[in-house]
């Protein structure tokens, strides 16, 4: 009875599967092989393969890495002193709740924040510093999707470090491994799932960044979801739009495969895989 009724339950996954995630990735695709005249042309992939668009694709992953690299670097230490704290889960909503505010509101408070009369150029003023061009920087680009992106990494790492079996830890330090070592060999690699989650839940999205780029960098920093956009609403070169899509796509699906998660022993259970 049960595996006769199966398929019925999943035929609204199916439609949803079908009409949200293979119709537009096959839209996109098709597009990717028309011209600006709706003609087949295989020019948009040739475009993409000149100079112009690898060093987009170069400055797209090296800011992306950025971003991840120094996410990883607040969080991991945040999520691990999360762990030990008493009231833990209320620490976690605390870090958790600015990620529901709208992110243009967000985007938009750090332009008020990074302005030319705004409380971070005071400081600067006040400590002898004197006022300084923050906005439409690498800095401030790197800085404000850092904040927004930091809530996704310390969730996953978190959850992976709370699930550590602390036996295992005490045991390391009974062998006589000091604080660092510990870590290395036994913290850090059961705990790896985590940071592969964050990274994947960063890297990914950094990648096709536009509002932020658009209202925090200005035109200093391009990324490939800029680049679609100005395809898509500028130049209205759906063709070339689509064909960088594909290769975003393309390079997404690389990123999940390489940070595909394997079960590794050490959660609270005892039990190993």
């Amino acid at each position: 009875m049960k595996n006769n009724s199966r398929p019925l339950y999943m035929v609204p996954y199916y439609l949803w599967i079908a009409l949200f995630v293979i119709a537009p990735i096959v839209l996109i695709g098709y597009y990717s092989f028309l011209d600006l005249d709706g003609n087949f042309t295989l020019d948009n992939y040739q475009n993409y393969f000149s100079s112009v668009y690898l060093r987009l694709t170069l400055s797209s992953f090296w800011y992306a890495f950025l971003i991840t690299f120094f996410s990883i670097l607040i969080a991991y230490p945040t999520a691990y002193w999360l762990t030990k704290t008493k009231h833990k889960q209320l620490w976690l909503l605390l870090i958790i709740i600015p990620s529901w505010i709208n992110l243009l509101l967000k985007t938009y408070a750090f332009i008020g924040i990074f302005g030319l009369y705004g409380p971070a150029n005071k400081f600067l003023s006040m400590i002898g510093i004197g006022e300084q061009q923050i906005l439409f920087t690498d800095f401030s680009f790197i800085f404000v999707s850092v904040y927004i992106f930091i809530p996704f990494m310390i969730l996953p790492i978190f959850n992976s470090l709370d699930k550590l079996n602390p036996a295992l830890i005490d045991a390391s330090r009974d062998l006589g491994a000091s604080s660092w070592m510990t870590f290395r060999k036994v913290v850090f690699p059961l705990a790896i799932n985590g940071v592969k989650s964050g990274v994947q839940a960063v890297f990914i999205p950094a990648l096709s960044l536009f509002v932020i780029t658009r209202l925090i960098a200005g035109n200093k920093v391009i990324t490939l979801g800029t680049a679609i956009e100005q395809q898509f609403l500028v130049t209205q070169n759906w063709g070339m739009g689509s064909t960088i899509a594909v290769f975003l796509i393309l390079f997404m699906f690389i990123i999940m495969m390489a940070t595909g998660q394997k079960d590794k022993g050490g959660a609270e259970n005892g039990k190993v895989k």
